[in-house]
């Protein structure tokens, strides 16, 4: 057998190398006129049993101007993408403290195009086929940066505008990394001169498919005109459900005229869902931001399923659905207090914030446990400390991410003036992040929630979150991370017990089930990620593995640890271009030994999605919300 595998490696490198001689060969013959005549070199073929020396003719043979050279260039990246150490302990380095205060003299912006550029090599240049593809593409408008930068030429350089103003042109969706640099070699003691370099994200992305059950065309382009407007659209037809058609379409447009304040307009019409909403907000975008605030508006109709109903007549399984429609309009504001600091160079970054909300929700179809008109009144306080390092290869392949760590504590209170009962509502929330290069990332967060009616607490819930990944684990060019994340949901004196549910990110992903509803849970999700070195035509490759552990109740008033857990397991392989708008694809292999008894369930699932599984909870101060039970 190994005869037979090291036979056909040795006719894979012949044909390679008979490939190359002959593309040599026609390349010195239409040059031979002009070249005096050398002596002939007898090649010798490498050895197929040393891995070293055949990646050396790899290499060469790429970097012949030659058809056959290109292919082995575009196919195959010979210097693997190293990762570093996180690039500052401290998202604000030390060193620019001295800056503070200073007037900012000049502002120069270097913005780079997607493909073959570099933030932290700037003499990197595109080949030519990155060159073709940064011709498909419109740089982000310097008045579009400009816009999200937290200083102005001629005014006062305020502490952590620096930082922040790197840390929020990086989330933004159209930039894949920045930087925000002083020129030391130019600043005086009184005044400075900073440089703002870009690198775009590819933002004109498609996909679709096709299968028995219908065919799905996405369209998506996040920088329009190099404006940073969104535009998203989806469309499906050919679908087996009373409406054979489904569309989805937003189009977003971020931070208006410098105000920070975003607007975006949706619609989605769909059988089971129709929504058509305008909204517009100003968060707390920076630790120094003073008034946050939001308005929306919005029409809804759905079909909302009947968990309850129980039909002899239907199949096992079969959930019936009846109209529900309803609108609703929203209005907050919000405002934060620096605290004093002792540090003159430095600003507190911790702050005090008060907020109001008025909510009003109008049903016109349909009812539910839980479902009344109503107008709601909620007003709260609380404490946010948030600061933000810098790690790569959490989410991402590669790029610079910004990981949140502080302390957020909010108290909620209100009224909800409704059709059918008025009662008061209280709240409180407390979360904290911390991270060490060292240690890695942990997250925890409590929330609960509840009204007062006729002398008794109801409709109450408490829920729990915790989130911790190992630190970056490095074998070689091969890098391993651990995720661990825990989600507790705890539903007290509710009339709607079959509220929760395990299904894809609700718990087990993968699991799918519209029967396995309950009243308490509690999910437990581990995964591990190994980032390979691995690059083919742009796309990293990391191999994953999961599993997940799920307890659910729907007894009233019972834990679910007294009920026999569902359970997932798997692995499988996940691709993503940071330099494109597409999202994460994954192909993932799950294993589920418990199921519900229901046609059509498998024990093996081969499932796709392009939704990552994680996400940092940023520790910023929303507006006043009610604790949500889902």
């Amino acid at each position: 057998m190994n005869r037979k595998k090291k036979r056909l490696a040795q006719l894979l490198l012949a044909l390679v190398c008979l490939l190359g001689k002959l593309e040599t060969h026609a390349q010195t013959d239409s040059t031979r006129s002009a070249a005096p005549i050398a002596a002939p070199v007898v090649s010798t073929p490498p050895d197929t049993t040393d891995p070293k020396r055949f990646l050396q003719f790899l290499r060469r043979m790429s970097q012949r101007k030659t058809i056959f050279g290109r292919v082995v260039r575009a196919m195959i990246v010979f210097k693997p993408r190293q990762a570093n150490q996180p690039i500052d302990a401290e998202l604000l380095p030390e060193a620019y403290a001295q800056h503070n205060y200073k007037i900012v003299r000049s502002i120069y912006y270097k913005r780079l195009d997607a493909f073959g550029f570099s933030v932290t090599d700037t003499m990197r240049v595109p080949d030519n086929v990155e060159k073709l593809g940064n011709g498909l593409h419109s740089r982000t408008k310097r008045a579009r940066i400009k816009n999200t930068l937290l200083f102005r030429e001629g005014e006062l350089l305020e502490p952590l505008a620096l930082s922040e103003s790197e840390r929020l042109l990086r989330q933004t969706a159209y930039i894949l990394d920045a930087r925000v640099l002083v020129n030391d070699s130019t600043s005086t003691q009184d005044s400075l001169d900073i440089t703002v370099i870009t690198r775009d994200v590819f933002s004109i992305s498609g996909s679709g498919s096709m299968s028995s059950s219908g065919t799905r065309l996405s369209l998506r382009e996040i920088n329009f005109m190099g404006m940073g407007h969104q535009v998203r659209t989806t469309y499906r037809f050919g679908l087996k459900e009373p409406q054979t058609w489904q569309f989805q379409g937003s189009y977003f447009i971020e931070n208006l005229s410098r105000s920070y304040i975003s607007a975006e307009l949706f619609y989605q019409n769909t059988y089971y869902y129709n929504q058509q909403s305008l909204s517009l907000r100003r968060d707390f975008f920076s630790t120094s931001t003073k008034y946050a605030g939001g308005a929306s508006v919005g029409w809804y109709q759905t079909m909302q399923p009947d968990y309850y109903l129980r039909d002899e007549d239907l199949p096992e399984g079969f959930i019936t659905h009846s109209p529900l429609d309803y609108n609703i309009q929203d209005v907050w504001l919000g405002r934060a207090f620096q605290l004093k600091s002792y540090d003159l160079s430095q600003d507190n970054a911790g702050q005090f914030i008060t907020a109001i909300r008025a909510r009003s929700v109008a049903y016109t179809q349909g009812s539910g446990p839980t479902i009344q008109s109503a107008r709601l009144y909620l007003a709260a306080v609380g404490y946010s400390f948030r600061r933000y390092y810098k790690d790569q290869y959490l989410f991402g392949f590669g790029r610079t991410e910004d990981i949140p760590a502080g302390t957020l504590l909010a108290f909620t209170a209100g009224f909800e003036d409704g059709s059918l009962k008025n009662r008061p509502y209280v709240g409180v929330k407390g979360a904290f992040g911390q991270y060490r290069p060292s240690f890695g990332y942990l997250y925890g967060g409590l929330e609960y929630g509840t009204y007062r009616y006729d002398n008794r607490w109801e409709q109450g819930v408490f829920t729990a979150e915790a989130l911790y990944f190992t630190p970056l684990h490095r074998m070689n060019n091969w890098l391993l991370r651990h995720f661990l994340w825990n989600r507790t949901n705890i539903g007290l004196r509710r009339p709607d017990l079959l509220a929760l549910n395990i299904n894809q990110d609700e718990g087990i992903r993968g699991f799918n089930s519209p029967t396995v509803r309950g009243y308490r849970k509690f999910v437990l999700n581990y995964e591990s990620n190994l980032f390979t070195p691995l690059t083919l035509f742009g796309f990293r490759l990391a191999l994953i593995g999961f599993a997940d552990v799920a307890w659910l109740t729907n007894v009233n008033e019972r834990s679910p640890f007294k009920e026999k857990p569902y359970t997932g397991f798997g692995f499988g392989l996940r691709f993503r271009n940071e330099y494109l708008t597409f999202n994460t694809i994954q192909f993932l292999l799950g294993y589920y030994p418990r199921l519900p008894d229901v046609p059509g369930q498998q024990d093996f699932k081969l499932f796709q999605t392009t939704r990552r599984y994680y996400d940092f909870n940023d520790l910023r101060f929303t507006q006043p919300l009610i604790t949500e039970f889902r």
